[in-house]
């Protein structure tokens, strides 16, 4: 399974460094892949089984983007992986599924493994189902879903920091459906926590978790590895 978490903006240089050193041990003891994206100036070259990767990035080598960081930057850091299409970033900061799409290209170029994030808002889920397959179905426009280092992350806008999440059900559901568009790992994220995290990954279809606010504990975050290797033994046996 892919156990990942998300640190958005928070987080120093020197308490991400702490951060990935604890979890390092528990990362050691799992045959889990574990990825982190910390904050911009977080980022750093550390010697982990850790997966660390940016959450944003601009689609050039370096020039004048005010506020962005290119591929150069990333070098610096041998860093391979990024996070493309963040709702936060959509709903935010108004990246267009043209542009989206474009740093998809980019970096799918340059051969990184790209986490993709997909999800409908509050209304259109209470719009039915065929209008949320429809919304979402819209936010792969542009993206090669056979790319062979992509994952998805499917997450609902409206359970993200909101405490808020799908029924098991629904989730199972929607991540069934979703799988019938790509081959790639499919992973859950909205609201996911220490006391959810276990019965999220044990869903047909779940692949594993993108997890924000509650990875910042990282006792809590090295718990949901833990059950993630539980429910991997569990079904070897």
């Amino acid at each position: 399974m892919i156990i990942a978490a998300n640190l958005k903006t928070n987080l120093t240089r020197h308490d991400t460094a702490l951060y990935i050193e604890e979890l390092e041990k528990c990362a050691q003891k799992s045959s889990q892949d574990v990825l982190v994206f910390p904050a911009m100036s977080s980022l750093d070259t550390f010697a982990t089984k850790v997966e660390v990767g940016a959450q944003n990035a601009y689609p050039t080598i370096n020039g004048a983007f005010t506020g962005e960081i290119g591929l150069e930057q990333l070098d610096e850091f041998a860093i391979k992986t990024i996070l493309i299409g963040h709702s936060e970033r959509r709903h935010i900061l108004g990246e267009s599924q043209e542009f989206i799409a474009q740093k998809f290209d980019y970096f799918k170029e340059q051969g990184f493994k790209v986490v993709y994030c997909i999800g409908e808002p509050k209304d259109i889920r209470e719009a039915g189902k065929e209008k949320m397959l429809e919304y979402i179905s819209a936010q792969y426009k542009g993206i090669d879903t056979s790319y062979e280092n992509l994952i998805i992350a499917y997450e609902p806008v409206w359970a993200i920091g909101t405490g808020l999440t799908p029924t098991l059900e629904d989730i199972e559901d929607i991540h069934t459906e979703l799988k019938k568009k790509s081959p790639a790992p499919l992973l859950y994220g909205g609201s996911v926590k220490v006391t959810n995290a276990k019965e999220v990954l044990s869903l047909n279809n779940v692949d594993g978790i993108l997890v924000g606010s509650a990875a910042l504990y990282v006792e809590h975050f090295c718990t949901m590895i833990e059950y993630a290797d539980e429910i991997e033994n569990q079904k070897q046996n």
